[in-house]
């Protein structure tokens, strides 16, 4: 299905507050405009696909994550070690 293209005026508070909720989520404004029309008029958002990214926008993102001390994955695999043990085995599904 081809989009239409609409433009529209909006009061400049409302603007920023657009611009802010958009680039909270990380998408574009008219993604936003999108999913809260189709809110108001079908009930439901459309269905979303992730947005794109560069692989720059991705190095960056990937740069500014929280990272594990020694101590602390040290003691996460530790835990999911003590998880693989507790667990009851798979049963295999095609006996």
């Amino acid at each position: 299905m081809k989009d239409a293209h609409i433009t529209l005026r909006v009061p400049e508070n409302l603007a920023q507050a657009l611009e802010r909720a958009a680039a909270a989520r990380g998408i574009a404004k008219s993604v936003l405009v999108r999913e809260a029309v189709a809110q108001y008029l079908v009930g439901a958002p459309p269905e979303r696909s992730a947005p794109p990214m560069t692989l720059d926008t991705f190095i960056a993102r990937w740069r500014t994550l929280p990272r594990l001390s020694p101590e602390e994955a040290e003691s996460y695999a530790h835990d999911m070690e003590a998880a693989r043990t507790e667990l009851l085995p798979l049963r295999d599904p095609w006996e």
